[in-house]
């Protein structure tokens, strides 16, 4: 494939991060492969509130076509101006008309033209999958051209090449570094351990464990929570409930707190190889960084080095509550060095290249 690609790209939203945990890794991959010659058109719904809690404007590195949220006619006549593209990407989970566009994008394959299933939740869907042997996805893998994932690696990788798929590879989150940086720290976010999620039915159980039950252990220290959803949720007294983070200011909550958690939700831990958004931006930001444990997690950082791991709430609260600062800047400096040096998205959308080349 040559330079200067044209691709057209269906996902949930690119300007809104409201509800959409994959925005960020949209964000860092399209401007990735603008910086590098290439032209997107992203295609997005008006769905959820997201154009009401838009958190970028339309970017200059991408041009942003939103279509009605309800009925089929918008959404069908952006797949008849997908056709003018080289290669046309349908994301999972965009939340409306995915069988439709999952049907319609496969069927766009053409000499010159380059279908791509990218899976943002390759977990979700592949049990989904798993459990209906009528899902009407089943048959239409094997008609993409590529499938790729943003986690996963051979648990992923073999389960798609069971369902039929040509050729399926991981094309993992990474870092922004234009995006998610070192800044000052934010009194708004001062305290010990801040973790930054939406209330996800699959991610609940793991928050009460690893970050409420390690705020109740350590009730001396104030405890951050930012995110959707959780503001029914009983907490312990130390724990500051912020509501929706925007995303103008992560690199302020990832840089504050002594330190941030992540926290897979089940299905990520359960096939490893799965490292959330959150860790590359806050390693990016230069924060200390606890994670719970996922099998690969030293593909990405070195446990120890620069990112501490925790097995369970009780662990949380032992690595909150005997971290220095001068340990706790040490090891976000080392994580953030790692990720310069290895994971950001130039690396991954280079990657990227070489398979569509082969395509």
């Amino acid at each position: 494939m040559a330079a200067g690609l044209r691709i057209a790209f269906f996902g949930s939203s690119l300007v809104s991060a409201y509800w959409n945990g994959a925005a960020t890794y949209y964000r860092g991959v399209i401007r990735a492969l603008h910086a590098r010659g290439h032209q997107v058109t992203f295609y997005e719904p008006d769905a959820y509130d997201r154009q009401q809690h838009r958190d970028i404007p339309d970017p200059d590195w991408a041009r942003v076509v939103v279509y009605p949220g309800e009925g089929e006619e918008g959404v069908r006549r952006c797949l008849d101006a997908a056709r003018a593209a080289d290669v046309v990407v349908k994301a999972s989970g965009v939340g409306v008309f995915d069988e439709l566009l999952e049907a319609a994008v496969a069927g766009l394959k053409a000499p010159g033209r380059l279908t791509v299933f990218w899976d943002v939740d390759a977990p979700a869907t592949l049990d989904r999958v798993e459990q209906n042997p009528a899902d009407a996805f089943r048959p239409l893998v094997s008609q993409y051209d590529l499938v790729l994932t943003y986690g996963g690696a051979a648990p992923v990788v073999d389960a798609y090449r069971a369902l039929g798929a040509r050729a399926c590879v991981p094309i993992y989150n990474a870092l922004d570094p234009a995006t998610h940086h070192p800044v000052p720290p934010d009194p708004r976010f001062d305290g010990l351990l801040g973790f930054l999620g939406n209330r996800l039915p699959d991610r609940e159980a793991r928050v009460e464990e690893f970050f409420l039950r390690a705020a109740a252990e350590v009730p001396h220290g104030r405890f951050l929570l930012g995110g959707s959803g959780w503001g029914d949720k009983p907490m312990p007294a130390n724990v500051a409930y912020l509501g929706h983070v925007y995303t103008a200011d992560h690199n302020a909550f990832n840089c504050t707190p002594r330190a941030v958690l992540n926290i897979s939700r089940d299905s990520m831990a359960r096939y490893g190889f799965s490292p959330a958004t959150r860790v590359f931006e806050a390693a990016g930001a230069g924060a200390c960084l606890i994670t719970d444990y996922w099998e690969g997690i030293e593909q990405f950082l070195e446990p120890e080095r620069e990112v501490l791991v925790a097995r369970s709430g009780a662990e949380v609260a032992e690595c909150v509550a005997s971290l220095s600062p001068e340990r706790a800047r040490a090891l976000g400096d080392a994580a953030l060095r790692r990720v310069l040096a290895e994971h950001t998205y130039g690396h991954r959308v280079a990657h990227l290249e070489r398979l569509l080349r082969q395509e």
